[in-house]
């Protein structure tokens, strides 16, 4: 049974967030303040979200007149969803890094064409039109779980930023999602994390036309400088807060690593990304679960083909990699 609220300190709660996949919650984090609360990464925009969040005001007596930030790490549905039916409420800014904005609006925002390029990237990368077809329909049925769309007010990395009583070093971690942001309190070695590293599950790094070219390089690079915070404490956007924040970035880097050259050594005859991500995640992927490792697939092979250890064909359209 999922506890769904964790009083983590006087002025800190944990809340666990329903997610209908099977990552089952996502965390949100309440930080308490002389006048008021800030909310970091609400959660996915579901019924079952909005009867947990009552419960959880309720409980610990806060209004929600009183919220007087949102903060988020990224957009991601999960994290991102909830955030216009609080701002609606309560009036409150909701924060993200620009390129998290501007990666909303593609996706979310009115007249959104990210759904098309996404369609057409997985196309030329080997996936079937009647696959296509259920990927079309799963894209649109995210819509409703993150609506009302927010406004938006951009983070500047390069200054502290007013998380609760306190003032935060946002620092860009990308890779996981464009313009992903961590939040660092560097007097009390504590970091909101959001899904730049998680404990005991390796976060989804897929690639998206049109922002990072290389997200897994990126991603890894950020892994080794992050890794040399003094972390006591992270607060991860999934799992339980954990210690071993350093020690587990590092992990992830040898896991990419080690996934690397699987690929590698598979690629003797030339494949399409779409059958190797079949080959080596299986046939029985929710057409959710497809549509992210069929993105990581993809990161993987261009972070090969960039450092040269593979080669790119065109195939009358279709993209495929040979050693």
């Amino acid at each position: 049974m999922i506890k769904p609220f964790i009083e983590l300190s006087d002025t800190l709660i944990q809340v666990k967030v329903p997610l209908p996949f099977p990552l089952r919650w996502v965390n949100s984090y309440v930080v308490r303040s002389r006048d008021g609360w800030t909310l970091i990464d609400p959660g996915l925009h579901t019924a079952e979200a909005e009867e947990l969040w009552n419960r959880a005001m309720e409980q610990y007596g806060l209004s929600v007149g009183e919220l007087r930030s949102i903060v988020l790490t990224h957009h991601h549905p999960d994290h991102y969803g909830l955030t216009g039916w609080f701002q609606q409420q309560s009036g409150a800014k909701v924060h993200m890094s620009a390129l998290g904005c501007e990666q909303a609006r593609a996706l979310w925002g009115e007249g959104e064409t990210m759904s098309v390029t996404l369609l057409e990237l997985f196309r030329r990368h080997g996936m079937d039109e009647g696959t296509l077809a259920l990927m079309a329909d799963h894209m649109t049925g995210f819509v409703s779980q993150v609506s009302p769309q927010p406004d938006l007010s951009v983070i500047d990395p390069g200054n502290l930023f007013p998380i609760g009583d306190r003032l935060y070093r946002p620092i860009v971690t990308p890779g996981h999602a464009a313009g992903h942001l961590c939040f660092y309190d560097e007097e009390r070695s504590e970091l909101f994390c959001g899904d730049h590293v998680l404990p005991q599950i390796t976060p989804n790094v897929g690639y998206i036309p049109g922002f990072d070219r290389d997200p897994l390089r990126s991603y890894m690079n950020s892994l080794e400088e992050v890794s040399r915070l003094k972390v006591e404490t992270a607060y991860p956007g999934h799992r339980e807060p954990f210690r071993t924040f350093g020690a587990r970035a590092l992990e992830i880097v040898r896991h990419h690593e080690e996934r690397l050259a699987i690929m590698e050594a598979s690629l003797a005859e030339p494949q399409t990304s779409y059958a190797l991500c079949r080959a080596y995640f299986g046939d029985r992927l929710s057409i959710h679960q497809l549509r992210f490792a069929l993105s990581e697939t993809i990161a993987h092979l261009i972070y090969l083909r960039d450092s040269e250890r593979i080669k790119e064909l065109d195939r009358e359209g279709t993209v495929a990699y040979v050693k």
